[in-house]
This record gives C-alpha cells, sequence and structure tokens, in this order.
C-alpha cells in the first residue's frame, strides 16, 4: 500500500507547521500590540514632567516631513502647551533612508508647530534601544528628573520593556504617551510601523533586550 505523499515527504510537513506556527505567532503579536496600543491611547499621561522624550523614526517622505514623526512631535507640543510638561527632547540619529537627522528635523517640525520652550537633540542613535541609552546623559545633565517618552502607540509596549531592562525608569519617573499620527489613524494595527513591530519585538526578545 502507497503511503500518502505528505508521508513520503515529512520535512515538507514539518516546514509548513513551522510556517504555520509563525504566521500565528505574528498575528498573535500584533493583536497584543494593538490591545496595548488602545489603552495607552485611552489614558494619556496625567502628571506634570520635566520634559517630553520623542523618539525618532524616518524624518522625511517624499521629499516631506514624514507624517508619522510630525505626529510624535505634534502630541509632545501639545502637551507642552497643555503645561504637562516644559521642555522638548528629541532623539534619533541620522536616518540611513533620507540621510537627514531625525533629531533635528524634530526640532524643525516643533518650531513650525508654534513650540518656543527649551529643546534638548540627542542626534547620534540609531535604534530604540541607543534611544534611552544615549537619551539618559543628556536629560540628567539638564537637571531632567520625569520625563514623558512620546511615541506612535504600537512601538510603546517595546519602549515599556526597554526602559526597564535598561534601568531607565531608575533614573526617571517615566510616563508614556501614544501619539495618534495621521499613519495610525489611517490603518491602525496595519500601519507600515506596526506591521514590522513584532519582528522588532522577536528580534529584541531574542537579544535578551526585553526580558
Amino acid at each position: 500500500m502507497k503511503r500518502p505523499r505528505w508521508l513520503r515527504r515529512p520535512w515538507q510537513v514539518v516546514l509548513a507547521g513551522g510556517l504555520l506556527a509563525g504566521v500565528l505567532a505574528y498575528v498573535a503579536i500584533g493583536a497584543f500590540i494593538w490591545w496595548h496600543a488602545q489603552g495607552l491611547l485611552a489614558h494619556p499621561p496625567q502628571r506634570q514632567a520635566d520634559a517630553a522624550l520623542v523618539l525618532g523614526s524616518r524624518a522625511y517622505l517624499d521629499g516631506k516631513p514624514h507624517p508619522c514623526l510630525a505626529g510624535r512631535v505634534d502630541t509632545a507640543v501639545a502637551l507642552a502647551k497643555t503645561g504637562l510638561v516644559r521642555q522638548l527632547a528629541f532623539s534619533g540619529g541620522v536616518d540611513s533612508e533620507d540621510g537627514r537627522t531625525e533629531a533635528t528635523a524634530m526640532k524643525e517640525r516643533a518650531v513650525t508647530a508654534g513650540f518656543a520652550g527649551p529643546m534638548l537633540l540627542e542626534p547620534a542613535s540609531t535604534s530604540t534601544r541607543l534611544n534611552l541609552s544615549l537619551s539618559r546623559p543628556m536629560l540628567l545633565a539638564a537637571g531632567v528628573r520625569s520625563v514623558v517618552i512620546v511615541s506612535e502607540p504600537f512601538h510603546l509596549w517595546r519602549i515599556e520593556r526597554l526602559v526597564k531592562m535598561s534601568g531607565f525608569d531608575r533614573s526617571f519617573d517615566v510616563q508614556y504617551a501614544a501619539a495618534p499620527t495621521s499613519c495610525w489613524n489611517a490603518l491602525g494595527p496595519l500601519s507600515k510601523g506596526a506591521l514590522r513591530e513584532p519582528a522588532a519585538i522577536v528580534n529584541n526578545a531574542f537579544r535578551g533586550l526585553l526580558f
């Protein structure tokens, strides 16, 4: 009696099972990120803080300020205008995609949005982990002891884990502000950044950065 074709190629079964498990894990992580993001959007920061720390991403798109990054800056400016923070800090180095320094692009956006208060720039970081580690001495030197970290909703769960693992929260009283950017509002969990975030979480977890 002939064995079924799938039994004659067990490696294909294993491969298909592995791919299915990977897809299911990816979807589960994405769903968790979305659920966590919705909670942060519903509960913005309430306590006054010394500074809002805005984490960078791609600065320009088609020759114009990238709407995702612009939305992060606009959220920080709104926090300042309500009196929740007194100064802004921007963290982001040279973007390999457009060659612009993210921190500088964010400062320019803040000025355009009407912010005239003190601003700090960290222009060397190229990852979320470096955003935190390179911003820490800058913030401490400026006398900052409490900070609101601003980024897009999908990004903040990983940021929270990196904050705890790096000890950033031992240096500062930390709150989080989810920026409802036009990118997020248009596509939510299907935005480009949100779709890439599960892969970033897996990468950071394998490197021992999250747990």
